[in-house]
């Protein structure tokens, strides 16, 4: 492997930890539960964009955090339908083993926070609109 390609996983892992850093700074909590948050936030809402709004907003996201996001995915079995944002939050916090609903509404925002400091605002404005207008305050500011 190159030394180009070396630096390229640096500077991807580099990135991600940004995320994972400027999360757990919202969050004021670690980079453990930040992870946790971020994951959980990344897999609900992949699961209920369509396939190919996930290609375009994944192709913003790190490298590592691409992966991250695709892990476990099942194309076949999105996007779900649903339309409740106590429910987007719900799937959150099961996912990152958080404590309570209020953690989990907490998690959420901070990890929209970092998601618009980090992906162009015409991609969150897809992201919007592919979204029921029950959740897209879950994403937008």
């Amino acid at each position: 492997m190159s030394t180009a390609q070396l630096d390229v996983l640096d500077r991807t892992v580099e990135k991600a930890n940004i995320w994972i850093n400027e999360v757990a700074a919202e969050l004021e909590g670690d980079r453990r539960e930040a992870y946790r948050a971020l994951r959980a936030f990344l897999h609900t809402l992949r699961d209920r964009l369509p396939a190919e709004q996930n290609a375009q907003l994944a192709a913003q996201l790190p490298l590592v955090l691409r992966g991250i996001y695709f892990e476990g995915w099942q194309p076949s079995r999105t996007p779900l339908h649903y339309r409740d944002p106590v429910e987007f939050v719900e799937r959150v916090r099961r996912e990152a083993l958080l404590v309570g609903d209020t953690e989990a509404w907490f998690a959420v925002e901070a990890v929209a926070a970092v998601l618009r400091r980090h992906v162009s605002a015409g991609e969150i404005d897809d992201v919007v609109r592919t979204l029921p207008g029950s959740l897209k305050g879950l994403v937008a500011c």
